[in-house]
């Protein structure tokens, strides 16, 4: 299953965690909103590539 983490803000490490144990054994990929010059485009092409999207706030 592929999963798709998309990150508001930067991750604290308790979220990083849950990422962790939520993607073991899965590929997992990450998107970060909170960063300049973000490529939607992308964002877009990864939400339909992936089985499973989470979003963090």
């Amino acid at each position: 299953m592929k999963i798709l983490h998309i990150f508001k803000t930067e991750p604290n490490d308790e979220v990083k965690k849950l990422v962790e144990i939520m993607s073991e054994g899965e590929e997992a990929k990450t998107f970060e909103l909170y960063k300049e010059n973000v490529n939607y485009e992308e964002l877009i092409d990864l939400v339909f590539e992936c089985d499973k999207v989470i979003s963090w706030w």
